[in-house]
Protein backbone atom coordinates (compact mmCIF):
# COMPACT_ATOMS: atom_id res chain seq x y z
CA UNK A 1 0.00 0.00 0.00
CA UNK A 2 1.33 3.96 -1.19
CA UNK A 3 2.17 5.52 2.04
CA UNK A 4 0.34 8.56 2.30
CA UNK A 5 0.81 12.24 0.99
CA UNK A 6 0.91 14.98 3.31
CA UNK A 7 -2.30 16.70 3.68
CA UNK A 8 -0.87 20.15 2.57
CA UNK A 9 0.35 19.02 -0.45
CA UNK A 10 -2.40 16.99 -1.43
CA UNK A 11 -4.54 20.73 -1.10
CA UNK A 12 -2.19 22.47 -2.27
CA UNK A 13 -1.69 24.59 0.48
CA UNK A 14 0.93 25.80 3.43
CA UNK A 15 0.59 25.24 7.30
CA UNK A 16 -0.28 28.71 7.71
CA UNK A 17 -2.93 29.26 5.48
CA UNK A 18 -6.21 30.65 6.33
CA UNK A 19 -9.18 28.58 6.65
CA UNK A 20 -11.04 30.96 3.75
CA UNK A 21 -7.69 30.11 1.40
CA UNK A 22 -8.73 25.94 2.78
CA UNK A 23 -11.81 26.66 1.86
CA UNK A 24 -11.49 27.57 -1.34
CA UNK A 25 -8.43 25.60 -2.59
CA UNK A 26 -10.82 22.50 -1.43
CA UNK A 27 -13.62 23.58 -3.27
CA UNK A 28 -11.41 24.16 -6.43
CA UNK A 29 -10.17 20.52 -6.62
CA UNK A 30 -13.67 18.90 -5.60
CA UNK A 31 -14.96 20.84 -8.67
CA UNK A 32 -12.30 19.24 -10.66
CA UNK A 33 -12.47 15.67 -8.86
CA UNK A 34 -15.95 15.02 -8.07
CA UNK A 35 -17.16 11.69 -10.20
CA UNK A 36 -19.86 13.34 -11.24
CA UNK A 37 -18.04 15.65 -13.55
CA UNK A 38 -14.69 14.01 -13.79
CA UNK A 39 -15.08 10.28 -15.95
CA UNK A 40 -11.55 9.68 -15.18
CA UNK A 41 -10.52 6.25 -13.74
CA UNK A 42 -8.46 7.89 -10.99
CA UNK A 43 -11.02 10.92 -10.10
CA UNK A 44 -12.54 8.90 -7.29
CA UNK A 45 -9.02 8.25 -5.05
CA UNK A 46 -8.40 11.88 -5.76
CA UNK A 47 -11.68 12.57 -4.80
CA UNK A 48 -11.47 10.77 -1.37
CA UNK A 49 -7.77 12.14 -0.98
CA UNK A 50 -8.53 15.52 -1.36
CA UNK A 51 -11.75 15.10 1.35
CA UNK A 52 -10.00 13.38 3.61
CA UNK A 53 -7.34 16.13 3.80
CA UNK A 54 -10.05 18.85 4.10
CA UNK A 55 -11.85 16.65 6.52
CA UNK A 56 -8.75 17.12 8.63
CA UNK A 57 -6.50 20.39 8.30
CA UNK A 58 -9.79 22.26 8.05
CA UNK A 59 -10.80 21.40 11.78
CA UNK A 60 -8.84 22.80 14.14
CA UNK A 61 -8.38 20.17 17.36
CA UNK A 62 -7.12 17.49 14.09
CA UNK A 63 -5.43 20.01 12.50
CA UNK A 64 -3.06 20.73 15.57
CA UNK A 65 -2.53 17.13 16.22
CA UNK A 66 -1.30 16.40 12.39
CA UNK A 67 0.57 19.17 13.07
CA UNK A 68 2.42 18.02 15.98
CA UNK A 69 2.54 14.11 14.58
CA UNK A 70 2.28 13.62 10.57
CA UNK A 71 -0.43 10.49 9.92
CA UNK A 72 0.92 8.98 12.80
CA UNK A 73 -0.96 10.93 14.85
CA UNK A 74 -4.05 11.45 12.74
CA UNK A 75 -4.59 7.43 12.14
CA UNK A 76 -3.58 6.67 15.30
CA UNK A 77 -5.98 8.83 17.18
CA UNK A 78 -8.67 9.07 14.86
CA UNK A 79 -10.67 6.72 12.58
CA UNK A 80 -12.16 7.17 9.22
CA UNK A 81 -15.63 7.64 10.83
CA UNK A 82 -14.06 10.27 13.38
CA UNK A 83 -12.21 11.86 10.57
CA UNK A 84 -15.53 13.09 9.20
CA UNK A 85 -17.13 14.30 12.17
CA UNK A 86 -17.04 16.47 15.13
CA UNK A 87 -15.93 20.25 13.94
CA UNK A 88 -17.52 20.54 10.37
CA UNK A 89 -21.04 20.12 12.68
CA UNK A 90 -21.95 16.10 11.90
CA UNK A 91 -20.53 14.17 9.20
CA UNK A 92 -18.90 14.04 5.75
CA UNK A 93 -22.27 15.51 4.23
CA UNK A 94 -22.17 18.28 6.23
CA UNK A 95 -18.51 18.77 5.28
CA UNK A 96 -19.31 18.86 1.86
CA UNK A 97 -22.59 21.37 2.57
CA UNK A 98 -20.81 23.55 4.00
CA UNK A 99 -18.37 24.41 0.71
CA UNK A 100 -20.87 23.62 -1.72
CA UNK A 101 -24.87 24.52 -0.44
CA UNK A 102 -27.37 21.49 0.17
CA UNK A 103 -27.04 19.56 -2.34
CA UNK A 104 -23.22 19.86 -3.67
CA UNK A 105 -23.51 23.45 -5.47
CA UNK A 106 -23.80 21.78 -9.12
CA UNK A 107 -24.28 18.20 -8.35
CA UNK A 108 -27.15 18.08 -7.50
CA UNK A 109 -30.30 19.45 -5.59
CA UNK A 110 -33.00 21.63 -5.77
CA UNK A 111 -35.25 22.83 -8.57
CA UNK A 112 -33.47 24.44 -11.62
CA UNK A 113 -35.49 27.53 -12.55
CA UNK A 114 -35.99 27.30 -16.44
CA UNK A 115 -35.53 30.03 -18.61
CA UNK A 116 -37.50 30.53 -22.45
CA UNK A 117 -35.32 30.74 -25.30
CA UNK A 118 -33.94 33.77 -26.82
CA UNK A 119 -35.47 36.04 -30.00
CA UNK A 120 -33.47 37.78 -32.72
CA UNK A 121 -34.72 40.63 -34.51
CA UNK A 122 -33.01 42.48 -37.53
CA UNK A 123 -33.07 46.27 -38.14
CA UNK A 124 -31.25 49.09 -40.00
CA UNK A 125 -30.90 52.64 -38.83
CA UNK A 126 -28.94 56.06 -40.48
CA UNK A 127 -26.68 57.95 -39.03
CA UNK A 128 -29.42 60.53 -38.21
CA UNK A 129 -31.05 57.95 -35.97
CA UNK A 130 -27.35 57.40 -34.86
CA UNK A 131 -27.41 61.46 -33.69
CA UNK A 132 -30.98 61.32 -32.31
CA UNK A 133 -31.92 57.88 -31.42
CA UNK A 134 -35.09 56.30 -32.34
CA UNK A 135 -37.53 55.13 -30.74
CA UNK A 136 -38.75 51.17 -31.96
CA UNK A 137 -41.92 49.49 -32.05
CA UNK A 138 -42.20 46.29 -33.62
CA UNK A 139 -45.23 43.20 -33.34
CA UNK A 140 -43.18 40.09 -32.33
CA UNK A 141 -44.36 36.22 -33.25
CA UNK A 142 -43.12 34.30 -29.66
CA UNK A 143 -44.33 32.09 -26.90
CA UNK A 144 -46.06 33.89 -24.65
CA UNK A 145 -48.25 32.69 -21.37
CA UNK A 146 -51.82 31.23 -21.90
CA UNK A 147 -54.47 33.52 -20.80
CA UNK A 148 -56.92 30.41 -20.28
CA UNK A 149 -54.85 29.62 -17.66
CA UNK A 150 -52.71 32.18 -16.98
CA UNK A 151 -50.03 29.77 -17.31
CA UNK A 152 -50.12 27.25 -14.89
CA UNK A 153 -50.91 24.49 -17.77
CA UNK A 154 -54.10 23.61 -16.00
CA UNK A 155 -57.77 23.56 -17.23
CA UNK A 156 -59.43 26.11 -15.30
CA UNK A 157 -61.17 25.72 -12.41
CA UNK A 158 -58.49 22.52 -11.67
CA UNK A 159 -55.23 23.01 -10.08
CA UNK A 160 -51.49 21.09 -10.53
CA UNK A 161 -50.64 18.36 -8.39
CA UNK A 162 -47.61 18.07 -6.41
CA UNK A 163 -45.18 15.60 -7.81
CA UNK A 164 -45.48 12.54 -5.19
CA UNK A 165 -41.86 11.03 -6.60
CA UNK A 166 -39.99 13.83 -5.56
CA UNK A 167 -42.41 16.09 -3.67
CA UNK A 168 -42.73 18.73 -5.85
CA UNK A 169 -38.36 19.20 -5.54
CA UNK A 170 -38.31 18.33 -9.70
CA UNK A 171 -35.44 16.18 -9.15
CA UNK A 172 -34.83 12.89 -6.71
CA UNK A 173 -32.17 11.81 -5.10
CA UNK A 174 -29.48 9.01 -4.98
CA UNK A 175 -26.65 8.38 -2.51
CA UNK A 176 -23.84 6.26 -3.58
CA UNK A 177 -21.08 4.76 -1.36
CA UNK A 178 -17.64 5.40 -2.35
CA UNK A 179 -15.10 4.32 0.66
CA UNK A 180 -15.31 5.80 3.82
CA UNK A 181 -18.07 8.62 2.26
CA UNK A 182 -21.63 8.35 0.91
CA UNK A 183 -22.16 11.17 -2.25
CA UNK A 184 -25.46 12.58 -2.98
CA UNK A 185 -26.14 13.63 -5.89
CA UNK A 186 -29.42 14.19 -7.64
CA UNK A 187 -31.21 13.35 -11.32
CA UNK A 188 -34.64 15.06 -13.03
CA UNK A 189 -37.39 13.52 -11.71
CA UNK A 190 -39.07 11.22 -14.47
CA UNK A 191 -42.55 11.40 -13.31
CA UNK A 192 -42.99 15.68 -13.68
CA UNK A 193 -40.01 15.54 -15.49
CA UNK A 194 -38.43 17.87 -13.59
CA UNK A 195 -41.68 20.21 -13.31
CA UNK A 196 -42.22 19.52 -9.30
CA UNK A 197 -46.07 19.00 -10.26
CA UNK A 198 -48.29 16.75 -12.32
CA UNK A 199 -51.45 18.41 -14.61
CA UNK A 200 -53.70 16.03 -14.17
CA UNK A 201 -56.50 17.75 -16.00
CA UNK A 202 -54.61 19.62 -18.56
CA UNK A 203 -55.89 23.19 -20.19
CA UNK A 204 -57.14 22.59 -23.71
CA UNK A 205 -55.93 25.98 -24.65
CA UNK A 206 -51.91 25.38 -24.90
CA UNK A 207 -52.68 21.32 -23.91
CA UNK A 208 -50.90 22.16 -20.37
CA UNK A 209 -47.92 23.49 -21.58
CA UNK A 210 -48.86 27.17 -19.98
CA UNK A 211 -47.84 29.23 -22.91
CA UNK A 212 -48.72 29.29 -26.74
CA UNK A 213 -47.53 31.08 -29.72
CA UNK A 214 -48.94 34.66 -30.04
CA UNK A 215 -48.19 38.17 -30.90
CA UNK A 216 -46.83 40.81 -28.47
CA UNK A 217 -46.05 44.41 -29.29
CA UNK A 218 -42.79 45.31 -28.21
CA UNK A 219 -41.32 49.20 -27.95
CA UNK A 220 -37.84 49.37 -27.20
CA UNK A 221 -35.51 52.70 -27.14
CA UNK A 222 -32.42 52.13 -29.68
CA UNK A 223 -29.73 54.72 -28.14
CA UNK A 224 -28.30 57.95 -29.64
CA UNK A 225 -24.29 56.83 -30.72
CA UNK A 226 -25.41 53.17 -31.20
CA UNK A 227 -22.60 50.95 -33.74
CA UNK A 228 -23.49 48.31 -35.56
CA UNK A 229 -24.01 45.32 -33.56
CA UNK A 230 -26.24 43.31 -31.12
CA UNK A 231 -27.98 44.41 -28.27
CA UNK A 232 -30.30 42.96 -25.54
CA UNK A 233 -33.79 44.10 -24.44
CA UNK A 234 -34.14 41.86 -21.67
CA UNK A 235 -37.24 39.76 -20.68
CA UNK A 236 -38.89 40.33 -24.29
CA UNK A 237 -37.94 36.63 -25.98
CA UNK A 238 -39.88 33.56 -25.32
CA UNK A 239 -42.16 33.51 -22.11
CA UNK A 240 -42.11 30.38 -20.11
CA UNK A 241 -44.83 29.63 -17.19
CA UNK A 242 -43.06 29.38 -13.48
CA UNK A 243 -39.70 30.68 -15.38
CA UNK A 244 -37.55 33.26 -16.81
CA UNK A 245 -38.52 34.98 -19.99
CA UNK A 246 -35.75 34.74 -22.82
CA UNK A 247 -34.43 38.07 -24.25
CA UNK A 248 -34.48 39.78 -27.41
CA UNK A 249 -31.56 40.33 -29.55
CA UNK A 250 -31.59 42.95 -31.53
CA UNK A 251 -29.12 43.43 -34.33
CA UNK A 252 -28.32 46.47 -35.79
CA UNK A 253 -26.76 47.68 -38.80
CA UNK A 254 -26.21 51.41 -38.97
CA UNK A 255 -26.64 52.41 -43.17
CA UNK A 256 -23.99 54.12 -45.13
CA UNK A 257 -24.76 57.43 -45.64
CA UNK A 258 -24.78 59.22 -49.18
CA UNK A 259 -22.69 62.26 -47.77
CA UNK A 260 -21.01 61.42 -44.61
CA UNK A 261 -18.72 59.35 -42.94
CA UNK A 262 -18.53 58.19 -39.74
CA UNK A 263 -15.02 56.88 -37.20
CA UNK A 264 -16.44 56.86 -33.39
CA UNK A 265 -18.31 60.43 -32.98
CA UNK A 266 -16.62 62.26 -35.93
CA UNK A 267 -18.18 62.60 -39.02
CA UNK A 268 -16.34 63.17 -42.08
CA UNK A 269 -17.24 65.15 -45.75
CA UNK A 270 -15.77 66.12 -48.78
CA UNK A 271 -16.32 69.65 -50.04
CA UNK A 272 -15.81 70.50 -53.79
CA UNK A 273 -14.32 74.06 -54.25
CA UNK A 274 -12.88 75.30 -57.59
CA UNK A 275 -9.39 75.68 -57.55
CA UNK A 276 -10.01 79.53 -58.30
CA UNK A 277 -12.14 79.99 -55.18
CA UNK A 278 -9.27 77.78 -53.27
CA UNK A 279 -6.77 80.53 -54.76
CA UNK A 280 -8.89 83.07 -53.80
CA UNK A 281 -10.42 82.62 -50.75
CA UNK A 282 -14.63 82.03 -50.64
CA UNK A 283 -17.49 81.40 -48.44
CA UNK A 284 -19.41 77.59 -48.60
CA UNK A 285 -22.01 76.19 -47.21
CA UNK A 286 -21.97 72.76 -46.29
CA UNK A 287 -24.29 70.31 -44.84
CA UNK A 288 -24.22 68.77 -41.61
CA UNK A 289 -26.51 66.16 -39.77
CA UNK A 290 -28.57 68.78 -38.64
CA UNK A 291 -29.00 71.31 -41.23
CA UNK A 292 -26.33 73.42 -43.42
CA UNK A 293 -23.35 75.43 -41.84
CA UNK A 294 -21.49 78.22 -43.46
CA UNK A 295 -17.97 77.70 -43.82
CA UNK A 296 -14.85 80.19 -44.44
CA UNK A 297 -12.11 78.96 -47.11
CA UNK A 298 -9.25 81.15 -46.48
CA UNK A 299 -7.06 81.95 -49.24
CA UNK A 300 -4.47 79.88 -50.79
CA UNK A 301 -6.33 76.55 -49.64
CA UNK A 302 -4.34 73.27 -50.74
CA UNK A 303 -5.89 70.51 -51.59
CA UNK A 304 -7.03 68.27 -48.77
CA UNK A 305 -7.01 70.81 -46.04
CA UNK A 306 -9.12 69.65 -43.20
CA UNK A 307 -11.52 72.17 -41.95
CA UNK A 308 -13.89 71.47 -38.16
CA UNK A 309 -16.60 71.71 -37.19
CA UNK A 310 -16.91 71.48 -33.33
CA UNK A 311 -19.32 69.93 -31.94
CA UNK A 312 -21.24 68.82 -35.40
CA UNK A 313 -20.42 64.92 -35.25
CA UNK A 314 -22.63 62.53 -33.05
CA UNK A 315 -22.65 61.00 -29.32
CA UNK A 316 -21.09 57.97 -28.84
CA UNK A 317 -22.98 55.22 -26.69
CA UNK A 318 -20.34 54.58 -24.37
CA UNK A 319 -18.44 57.69 -23.94
CA UNK A 320 -19.82 61.49 -23.02
CA UNK A 321 -20.11 64.61 -25.53
CA UNK A 322 -20.59 64.88 -29.18
CA UNK A 323 -17.94 64.45 -31.59
CA UNK A 324 -16.61 66.88 -34.74
CA UNK A 325 -17.23 67.00 -38.29
CA UNK A 326 -14.47 67.64 -40.86
CA UNK A 327 -14.59 69.14 -44.20
CA UNK A 328 -12.22 68.00 -46.51
CA UNK A 329 -11.37 70.79 -48.93
CA UNK A 330 -11.23 68.75 -52.70
CA UNK A 331 -9.60 70.82 -55.12
CA UNK A 332 -10.91 70.61 -58.59
CA UNK A 333 -8.94 70.84 -61.33
CA UNK A 334 -10.94 71.58 -64.96
CA UNK A 335 -10.24 68.82 -67.58
CA UNK A 336 -11.12 71.45 -70.45
CA UNK A 337 -10.41 74.55 -70.62
CA UNK A 338 -11.50 77.27 -73.29
CA UNK A 339 -8.67 79.21 -75.09
CA UNK A 340 -9.62 82.32 -73.21
CA UNK A 341 -8.86 80.66 -70.01
CA UNK A 342 -5.54 79.18 -71.15
CA UNK A 343 -4.16 82.50 -72.18
CA UNK A 344 -5.30 84.01 -68.87
CA UNK A 345 -3.33 81.07 -66.98
CA UNK A 346 -0.36 81.61 -69.40
CA UNK A 347 -0.31 84.78 -68.17
CA UNK A 348 -0.67 84.00 -64.15
CA UNK A 349 2.14 81.44 -64.91
CA UNK A 350 4.20 84.27 -66.69
CA UNK A 351 3.43 86.43 -63.42
CA UNK A 352 4.49 84.27 -60.72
Amino acid sequence: MAAKRDYYEVLGVSKSSSPDEIKQQYRKLALKFHPDRNKSSEAAEHFKEISEAYAVISDPEKKQVYDQHGHAGVDGRYSNEDIFSGGQGGGFDSIFESIFGRGGGGFGFGQQQQRGSDLLYETSVTLEDVLHGKKVEINLQKQIQCDTCNGSGAKLGTNKKTCGSCNGQGQVRQTRKMGFASFVTAATCPTCGGQGSIIETPCGECRGEGKKKGNKTVTFDIPPGIDSGDYTVPNEGNEIPDGVNGDLIVRVRVQPHLKFNRDGKDIFYDQDVSMVDAALGCEIVVPTLEGTEKIKVDSGSQPNTIIKLKGKGVTHINSRGKGDQFVRIVVNVPKKLSKHQKNLLDEFKKAG
